[in-house]
């Protein structure tokens, strides 16, 4: 049964129980984290849909307070990973409308937690960062099934510095971490160099059968150092830093997010712009090859934040796609992985203003490198250099300096921006099959509305066309499902917010199904307020986590996102639309703008099942009164309520 009709059963059952219903009615009207208008937009042959039917708030915002998350179905609980406090929140998902807290996992005092996975027994791996990010962090171990968890701790192992992600392999035989490898915060006294910079590296780590902590001999590190004799790495892999830095990839390396398929894993080296390709068994990196360069020649951007319109143009800047998630999938027997491509900027060191000896970042802005005559003698053709640096063009598009500079010339002959406003799918040996060039700032300019969606706001601003010059909507948390016979990839954009749905089963020829956003633009952010910011919904998609239908707690396929700025764990409900009673383009999902009638009913359906809820808790109290209730109802609506009641 579709959402919408779905919704038409509980709004029918909840009519039924007349005067009772209204102290239900009074609390339902308490926000629940869903908006009243649920953004979409869907491709007339969409094959799925999505709708938010609960959600979790922390009352924290701006805090990293709901970043990754993790669904064990053995006890139908939710891990969310809260940063700034250094804690797992658990979440009750028994009810997906209602997730509820029951417990947190610390990591100690001043410890910082990035990640965490579970096993299908409940072994579950949290990736902890120690309070000075250069020392080697830890793998915390514990169960996440147990009764007690404030006594759920099974051990810890060291691994790298700072363990950025952790990923477990399909068969539950190996944890792995991504050890990012950050420099210092401090530069040294002239300004040109990294006080410190200890070694990216990814932590394979050997785990037992049973709910039990590895062993510190279990743990082997895959570094990078065979990569640092000259002539190693393909010329497209950024090594930089400031000036005197040293020039050593198996330190500048930076492992940001892991996944595996078949024995390889394979981790984006964001900042670098590659992928590493690594044998499990042996914990060797095998291989690093070049992330996805998108040539905005040909594939167009926003790149304005100063021309008032939701406007792509074609402008003679390549995108660097310098990934962050990535999720490893197989079709036909072949093994592929897909990537966010958010770009990011490095900026080190303490502000002189601050008593500090300066900054080092690569970031500049392209009116600045024209203006102050950087540009080649024809390195972009005949292109009008005056007319390209115009803020209403591009000229406060954010480039890096770490790439396209010719050093015998003195003067960039190519001009890269951060981040190509896409996601990517590569086959097993690193070659790209598809990219979804300019579809993510496509949809939402399509979107955009005054008042209503704002193309390119920020997740801690709504104001429309606000990330235009950088990096556009952000595309930055990515998973894979299976839905019925077919491949789902989700790709959540940081910054305008939302999921985007793509159809991979054939990952060559990828196809959009469809965008939700349970965002609403009229409210400001305001850190210091809670209680009227929460108004806004989800802002900040960071990590996700999708559940099969045979392992959810309401027997539908699910999306789990974790929102850093909101500080919200928000569930979807994914409709498979071509094995419902509804075929695909009908009702809602073929239209555009947003969302009414049928993907409309995904706000509405949240607020009845509060309803619904709160009335069958009060006519547990009645003898009979339930029964009486359901008998009434018409055979499918009354299966459905069943099913909500279990």
């Amino acid at each position: 049964m579709s959402l919408s009709r779905r919704a038409i059963s509980l709004c029918a059952a909840a009519a039924l129980t007349g005067g009772i219903i209204s102290p239900a009615v009074a609390q339902a009207q308490d926000f629940n984290g869903i908006v009243d208008s649920v953004h979409t937009d869907a491709a007339a042959d969409a094959t799925v849909r999505m709708a938010p039917i609960g959600s979790y708030a922390s009352g924290q915002l701006a805090e990293s307070a709901a970043e990754i998350v993790a669904y064990h179905a053995g006890s139908q609980r939710i891990l969310t990973v809260n940063a700034r406090s250094g804690e797992i929140d658990v979440l009750d998902a028994s009810n997906p409308q209602q997730p509820t807290k029951i417990a947190s996992v610390s990591a100690g005092a001043d410890k910082e937690i990035n990640s965490v996975t579970v096993r299908e027994d409940g072994l579950a791996i949290a990736a902890v960062q120690q309070n000075n990010k250069l020392e080697n962090g830890e793998a915390l171990f514990f169960d996440a099934a147990a009764e007690d968890l404030a006594a759920a701790e099974l051990g810890r192992v060291t691994v790298g510095a700072l363990p950025d992600n952790v990923h477990l392999t399909d068969d539950g035989a190996y944890a792995l971490i991504a050890n990012e490898g950050e420099p210092s915060n401090e530069l040294n006294a002239d300004g040109t160099a990294y006080m410190e910079d200890p070694a990216g590296s990814v932590s394979v780590i050997s785990l037992t059968e049973s709910v039990a902590a590895a062993t510190q001999d279990a743990v082997r590190t895959a570094g990078f150092e065979a990569f640092d004799a000259p002539g190693m790495l393909h010329e497209d892999i950024r090594i930089f830093g400031p000036e005197n830095h040293h020039n050593k990839p198996s330190l500048d390396l930076e492992p940001e997010y892991v996944t595996s398929a078949n024995g390889k894993a394979f981790v984006t080296l964001q900042e670098n712009n590659a992928i590493a390709i690594i044998d499990i068994a042996s914990a060797t990196v095998e291989n690093i090859v070049p992330a996805h360069i998108a040539d905005h020649s040909t594939v167009a951007i926003d790149s304005s934040n100063k021309d008032d319109v939701a406007a792509l143009r074609t402008i003679p800047v390549k995108g660097l796609s310098m990934p962050d998630s990535i999720h490893a999938f197989t079709s036909n027997g072949q093994t592929y992985f897909a990537t966010a491509n958010e770009g990011d900027a490095r900026e080190w060191g303490v502000d002189e203003d601050e008593g500090g000896s300066g900054v080092y970042t690569d970031e500049v802005e392209l009116a600045d490198v024209i203006d102050e005559g950087q540009v080649c003698n024809g390195a972009l053709g005949d292109v009008n250099l005056e007319e390209l640096a115009d803020k209403k063009v591009a000229g406060n598009l954010k480039l890096s300096n770490a790439s396209g500079w010719n050093e015998e010339e003195q003067c960039f002959d190519e001009l890269y921006a951060y981040g190509s406003r896409s996601f990517s799918i590569y086959d097993a040996a690193g070659n790209v099959v598809f990219d979804s060039g300019s579809d993510f700032e496509e949809v939402t300019a399509a979107l955009n509305e005054p008042g209503v969606f704002h193309h390119n706001a920020d997740n801690e601003g709504p104001e429309f066309d606000d990330r235009s010059d950088n990096k556009g909507p952000e595309p930055e948390a990515l998973t894979i499902g299976q839905i019925g016979e077919r491949t789902y990839a989700f790709i959540g954009a940081e910054r305008v917010g939302g999921v985007f749905i793509y159809d991979v089963t054939d990952p060559a020829n990828a196809k959009y199904q469809t965008y939700v956003n349970n965002r609403d633009y009229t409210v400001d952010f305001d850190e210091d307020n809670y209680e009227a910011t929460k108004f806004a919904g989800d802002l900040g998609p960071e990590g996700f986590a999708f559940i099969d239908k045979e392992d959810s707690p309401n027997g539908e396929y699910l999306l789990v996102v974790g929102n850093e700025v909101s500080g919200t764990t928000t569930i979807f409900e994914v409709e498979d639309l071509l094995n419902s009673d509804n075929t695909p383009g009908s009702s809602a999902p073929g239209s555009s703008g947003s969302s009414n009638g049928a993907l409309a009913a995904g706000g509405a359906l949240a607020a009845v099942v509060a309803v619904i809820g709160s009335v069958f808790a009060a006519l547990q109290i009645v003898p009979g009164v339930k029964d009486q209730l359901l008998n009434v109802l018409p055979k499918d609506m009354r299966s459905q309520v069943e099913k909500f009641l279990k």
